[in-house]
């Protein structure tokens, strides 16, 4: 746990880039692949749905694999939801999947401030959604900010001080919808003027697929600008930081080299995987399109267009 925790506050990849080229997925290396893994680790965005809707085959796919015996695990950088949420999402998506089996970057967030023994005295100031708030609640912290401060405006007057509390110990910082000035002021001024105040990023993706037909901006802007305006680098908890992997790892006694990280994403879900030492799937349905793909770094051991061509090749 404490090289997690080290990996985490580094967020760097201590690995160098994988340099052979991937392999386009077949019948011959799928089936290879199938029977050299215990568990497949997925991510969410671009590679289960997009946005509210299924990517095609997903249910059928994932019902072969856990009929073949295969452990699923759901790891996701998009903090707007907790384990909770995504439970529910899957629900209504028509996915049979429990929160045991959901490793989000807002519940990582607040499994760093339980592990490092973060004072319950202390508060923590959000900005992002409302999963990264039930989470930090969930796991015993006073958390407020987020989506109440969305419609907060800070005002420039003359003689007029910004007040901001003085007992936020921690300023958490995910995807927000709702980002503002009085948000970015009021995470400045706490990571600024508060004594020992840490800095935590969720995740910086650039940009996710919050709808179904085009990509957003990501938590990295967000993090981003709380970087410019307090010339502090985060603590990044989410992927490629392996410290959601130190908590899988524990509960589920499973080894890393009979782990495949399915994803969509080179510089953080396959990253995840190299670091922690999976076998590692990219799929084309997401952000990382072939020509990214083509160039020579930080290449997966495999590629294919979906999820679902494992259930035809298999």
């Amino acid at each position: 746990m404490e090289q997690g925790l080290k990996e985490a506050m580094e967020a760097t990849n201590p690995n160098p880039s994988s340099s052979a080229a991937a392999e386009l997925l077949n019948g011959v290396n799928a089936k290879a692949l199938l029977d050299s893994v215990d568990a497949f680790l997925f991510d969410c965005d671009g590679v289960i749905w997009k946005g509210d809707k299924l990517i095609d085959g997903i249910p059928e796919t994932l019902e072969m694999l856990r009929s073949k015996g295969k452990k699923l695990v759901f790891v996701t950088n998009n903090s707007t939801k907790s384990r909770i949420q995504y439970a529910n999402k899957f629900r209504t998506l028509g996915l049979s999947v429990s929160q045991d089996e959901i490793f989000s970057s807002s519940f990582a967030a607040a499994m760093y401030l339980k592990v490092n023994q973060f004072p319950p005295q202390k508060k923590v100031y959000v900005i992002g959604g409302e999963g990264i708030v039930q989470e930090l609640q969930h796991a015993g912290f006073t958390a407020f900010g987020g989506p109440e401060d969305g419609e907060k405006r800070a005002q420039w007057k003359s003689n007029c001080l910004f007040e901001h509390d003085k007992d936020v110990g921690a300023v958490v910082v995910g995807l927000d919808p709702d980002i503002n000035y009085y948000k970015l002021q009021y995470g400045t001024l706490c990571i600024r003027e508060n004594p020992g105040c840490l800095f935590i990023a969720t995740n910086r993706d650039s940009v996710g697929h919050m709808t179904d037909l085009q990509e957003w901006p990501g938590a990295g802007c967000m993090v981003g600008a709380i970087c410019g305006s307090t010339e502090r680098e985060p603590i990044v908890v989410g992927k490629p930081s392996t410290f959601m992997m130190d908590f899988l790892l524990q509960k589920f006694n499973l080894s890393t080299c009979r782990m495949c990280m399915v994803g969509d994403r080179l510089d953080t879900d396959i990253l995840f995987g190299q670091n922690a030492g999976c076998k590692t799937l990219l799929v084309l349905s997401g952000v990382t399109t072939k020509s990214i793909l083509d160039d020579p770094s930080n290449q997966p051991d495999y590629y294919t267009n979906k999820v679902s061509d494992l259930l035809s090749l298999i």
